[in-house]
């Protein structure tokens, strides 16, 4: 095998998901309707380019719901928030729309539900990702965050014979599956989801990295640093055994990572859009790559309705059937 930089391998699927796009279009839309400014609390979704851009179009994000002005409009992110935030934004007064992913609404509903029975809760996810706050904030008490094995041996729970356990949309589905038969063994009546919490695009961009990794020489990661699934997906082509990095923009290639290597693999996460690809692709051809195909993949169609007062036809969108 030569050393000289050759082939780009794409991954099928890889970039948005149909819950970042419906995200992204509620701050767009907002923004027609009722013009600039339109606030929003937590990065709409975790990438840079995206927030970018949406700043430049008149989206201010904000942490705090004191920062927003009386009467403004008032948009959710996709990861979610907690009750108080929800109560606190109803107190103010906000126009609010909300783009909180329709899978990650579903785990607030099956909490929500579970806890009118008398449930407690164990949340497999990460400390400090927004989304974890969100679905953690819907109780006020009895919900309990592990983020890896070793937690599981030592969470403290209230009651073990009437315990459900939830799990962060964007996971590792290994590292999950391997939490979830931790927390099994310690709680063996555990009440597990229907479906798993881990979306369908976390699952499908992962395991088309495992169809990917083995086949090249690098994988390439188009994600932002604050992106749960796009870190992971570098960390599980570097568990497959191939070197790995992710970048935030075409500029952060370095010429050296491709010494000695052939072929690129290249993927993004559910939050990095698609013409970020095509620049890593321009970049890649600079430095040496002559062809550019993509794997098979399973083809995502899933669509999201966008929340009332947005979706009407007046503004050209149509409801999927």
């Amino acid at each position: 095998m030569s050393g000289k930089l050759e082939d780009v391998v794409l991954a099928e699927p890889r970039g948005f998901c149909a819950g970042v796009d419906r995200a992204i279009e509620i701050v767009e839309r907002a923004l027609k309707k009722f013009g600039a400014p339109i606030y929003v609390r937590h990065e709409i979704v975790h990438n840079t380019y995206v927030v970018d851009d949406l700043k430049a179009k008149g989206a201010i994000f904000i942490e705090d719901l004191a920062d927003v002005p009386p009467g403004a409009t008032l948009v959710f992110s996709a990861h979610g928030v907690s009750q108080a935030v929800r109560h606190e934004a109803a107190e103010r007064g906000f126009n609010v729309f909300d783009a909180t992913c329709p899978l990650v609404t579903k785990v607030h509903v099956e909490v929500a539900k579970l806890h009118k029975q008398g449930y407690d809760f164990i949340m497999i996810g990460h400390k400090d990702h927004p989304e974890v706050e969100g679905t953690m904030g819907q109780l006020s008490e009895g919900i309990f965050l592990v983020e890896d094995v070793a937690d599981v041996a030592t969470v403290q729970v209230r009651q073990a014979d009437k315990l459900a356990v939830v799990t962060q949309t964007t996971l590792s589905v290994d590292d999950a599956a391997e939490i979830l038969a931790a927390v099994k063994r310690r709680f063996p009546s555990v009440r597990e989801p229907k479906q798993q919490d881990i979306c369908y695009a976390t699952q499908n961009r992962q395991d088309a990295v495992k169809v990917l990794a083995p086949t090249v020489d690098i994988v390439i990661v188009v994600g932002s640093p604050t992106s749960s699934n796009s870190n992971r997906l570098r960390e599980l082509a570097q568990r497959l055994g191939t070197e790995a990095y992710m970048v935030d923009a075409p500029d952060d290639l370095k010429p050296s990572w491709f010494d000695g290597k052939r072929t690129v693999g290249l993927t993004a996460g559910a939050s990095a859009p698609e013409i970020l690809v095509k620049q890593v692709i321009h970049r890649l051809r600079a430095l040496g790559a002559v062809s550019v195909r993509s794997l098979p993949g399973v083809e995502e169609t899933i669509q999201f309705p966008l929340p009332m007062g947005l979706g009407d036809k007046s503004m050209g969108w149509v409801e999927p059937g």
